[in-house]
């Protein structure tokens, strides 16, 4: 198959994260939108997208854009697209989307017309009139901003934050992607001693024990697009045997987490050690107000401390923020905090290096960065 095109959706500030990362797995011509990093690359590109790539949210291919001021063109634009190439007559293809400022923003509408569109397509080359979709699931996406429909085809199923070690969590756990995208900012690496002190179920330090070792986010689960007739099993199996073969388990890398919580610390290191990262984390329940730096030499602390939404709850985490700033401002630490608190820098007690807005779920964050 020619060279395909790939869209893949990012958490909004982690664009230009998922765009280095897009080519370092080789993609081509890489660019950079609002909420979505686009390349190009064949099947084996597809592969590696969905094992390697630590930010992004899924692996898409956009089969057609065109206008679709009315139905009729959104009909026609679907029909044009060659989908028995992707589609086997037995194979489910549900449809889901969105629309933004455009003439056709129903979305149950959209949905109806797409799969009407495929639908007389398919029966076109296959000659029948009814398809049972009972075979592997081609999960049809669309999008349609200011007029302009995107058509697309989910290759990974699942989203990739979900690499197969959180089974459980505890309250409002931070995202795997975006945990991994903060620790790209952090710069985290090999050598790096990392320390999270708010550790809740072990995303940070988890997340930086796969960066460091260079572990393939997705190694350990499948994806969608493994089951379609489009890709011979060896595409897969040899992008894995890379994957597997790139692990460095001579980085020094250590991590060191903590928690108040009994069952957060319990979780952690249940969860460390599905992810088979345990040798190299310690966890430990202690009150962040007792903290001191793991080690001689420096220390990267990443964290996502207490937000508190409600005004008691808000007030009780800006104490916080006010104790740890004397402790977290020891010259050998580096610091990254996120948090949706606006005056979290005077609290803190000092203005950081740099701030970058992030969104954790629907909470408007900035990052604060301090490493000077």
């Amino acid at each position: 198959m020619n060279q395909l095109n790939i869209t893949v959706p990012t958490l909004f500030g982690l664009e230009s994260v998922v765009g280095f990362e897009a080519r370092r797995l080789g993609a081509e011509n890489v660019t950079l939108s609002d909420g979505k990093v686009e390349f190009t690359g064949d099947l084996s590109t597809v592969a590696k997208a969905n094992l390697w790539l630590r930010c992004g949210e899924r692996v898409l291919l956009t089969l057609a854009k065109f206008p679709a001021r009315s139905f009729e063109e959104l009909f026609q634009g679907v029909k044009a697209i060659p989908w028995e190439e992707f589609l086997a007559k037995e194979d489910a293809f549900p449809v889901k989307g969105h629309a933004l400022n455009s003439q056709l923003h129903s979305v149950p509408d959209c949905q109806s017309v797409i799969k009407k569109a495929c639908v007389e397509r398919l029966k076109q080359h296959y000659g029948i009139s009814w398809f049972p979709e009972s075979g592997s699931l081609h999960s049809i996406q669309f999008s349609i901003r200011n007029d302009q429909a995107a058509i697309m085809l989910d290759t990974s199923g699942s989203g990739l934050h979900k690499r197969g070690y959180r089974k459980n969590a505890l309250g409002a756990p931070i995202k795997e992607t975006l945990a991994a995208g903060i620790l790209d900012l952090a710069r985290v690496g090999k050598e790096t001693v990392l320390c999270d002190p708010f550790c809740g179920s072990g995303t940070f330090l988890i997340e930086g024990a796969l960066r460091a070792l260079n572990i393939a986010p997705g190694l350990n689960r499948r994806f969608a697009c493994e089951q379609w007739g489009l890709f011979d099993e060896a595409i897969f199996r040899q992008a894995r045997q890379e994957a597997l073969d790139a692990i460095d388990k001579s980085a020094p890398f250590r991590a060191y987490g903590y928690d108040l919580d009994e069952e957060a610390v319990a979780l952690s290191l249940q969860n460390l050690k599905k992810a088979g990262v345990g040798s190299r984390v310690q966890v430990q329940r202690r009150d962040v107000r007792e903290f001191a730096p793991p080690c001689e030499g420096p220390v990267t602390i990443v964290t996502n401390p207490p937000y508190g939404e409600r005004l008691l709850e808000r007030e009780e985490a800006q104490e916080l923020y006010r104790a740890i700033g004397p402790l977290f401002s020891r010259p050998s630490l580096k610091t990254y905090l996120i948090t949706p608190e606006e005056d979290f820098e005077s609290l803190f007690g000092r203005p950081a290096d740099k701030r970058r807005k992030l969104y954790n779920g629907m909470i408007r964050c900035q990052l604060y960065m301090y490493w000077k």
